[in-house]
């Protein structure tokens, strides 16, 4: 960064290109005044007006300490309905048509965006994910899916799927938890086919084939769609 942000209107431009890019993601953490002005060179209260602009334009937010946040720029323009949630049947299977379509997306760009690092953490958490499957609670079990599925969102490097994503999972948790609920109501246990199809997912990133992980993530959520409305 020192070698190529030397004045104010660069250190603003640079900023904003990470966030609108995806590199720096809503609710991560921006490094700090003293970090950014030891990296460009410039003084500290040029990068507090630079930080001060960010937060004026809704890109980031002060919080508690002086950190700077990554706004998520949808949160303010969007609202989700929350008539149907939780055990509204007919409900759950609109949230799985939606989540078929943006993870098939978010895996399609992960795959061919996903920095090494963030690859190496899916990878990471996919262990764990192994690990853990047996005997977490279905709220637990919940979480974690999320939590895989969100790590892909954010490795897509495609602000407006991260953003949506975000605040999409938040929203409609309950109607995401009554689905797996439902699902294992219905055959006892964690099926078969929703583990592989997430092996399915992992490989196809860690390869970046950016087809098959769209493929697999999309399958992986019309599967259970049709687990869940009990279809042949």
């Amino acid at each position: 960064m020192k070698h190529t942000v030397s004045t104010k209107e660069q250190l603003c431009r640079y900023l904003k290109q990470k966030i609108l890019l995806g590199d720096i993601i809503p609710d991560q953490a921006l490094l700090s005044q003293r970090q950014l002005a030891a990296l460009t060179g410039l003084a500290r209260s040029t990068v507090r007006e630079v930080i001060q602009q960010l937060e004026l334009e809704g890109l980031i937010k002060t919080v508690p300490g002086g950190r700077s946040i990554c706004q998520n720029m949808m949160l303010d323009h969007i609202e989700m309905p929350l008539e149907g949630v939780g055990d509204n049947l007919d409900f759950q299977l609109q949230v799985l048509e939606a989540r078929a379509f943006l993870e098939g997306e978010a895996a399609y760009f992960a795959a061919l965006r996903a920095t090494d690092q963030q690859l190496h953490d899916i990878a990471e958490e996919f262990k764990r994910m192994q690990l853990r499957s047996k005997g977490l609670s279905t709220l637990d079990k919940a979480k974690a899916d999320l939590r895989f599925h969100m790590m892909i969102a954010e490795s897509s490097h495609h602000v407006l799927i991260t953003s949506f994503s975000q605040l999409f999972y938040n929203r409609y948790f309950n109607a995401i938890y009554g689905v797996l609920n439902n699902t294992l109501i219905k055959f006892g246990r964690y099926p078969d086919g929703i583990r592989m199809q997430h092996e399915q997912i992992y490989h196809a990133l860690q390869k970046r084939d950016a087809q098959k992980a769209r493929k697999a993530a999309r399958e992986h959520i019309l599967f259970t769609r049709k687990l869940l409305e009990g279809a042949d």
